[in-house]
């Protein structure tokens, strides 16, 4: 089954489903997830509903890696390329 629009690929649901699941295996499997987000889409947005449907979990390491990754998150920047470089 797949996921829903906040978790496309239904990642961080299975890393919520997963018993005795460590901090690092979350950092993976968000970093998996963040990576596999559309570039338009606002991460903080997204991570902000995930703690919304999820976060009542308070003591699953997942919920400590998205309150990590909406501290820190932001629109991606491009950086790098062909229009940085000179002509």
């Amino acid at each position: 089954m797949k996921g829903d629009a906040l978790d496309p690929k239904g990642l961080i649901r299975e890393a919520y489903r997963i018993e005795g699941i460590t901090e690092p295996e979350c950092r993976s499997i968000f970093l998996d997830w963040a990576l596999s987000m559309p570039t338009d889409v606002d991460t903080g947005v997204s991570i902000g509903g995930l703690l919304a449907q999820y976060g009542k979990e308070a003591d699953h390491p997942m919920t400590g890696v998205l309150r990590s990754g909406l501290e820190s998150a932001g629109k991606p920047k491009r950086r790098g390329g062909y229009k940085t470089r000179p002509r």
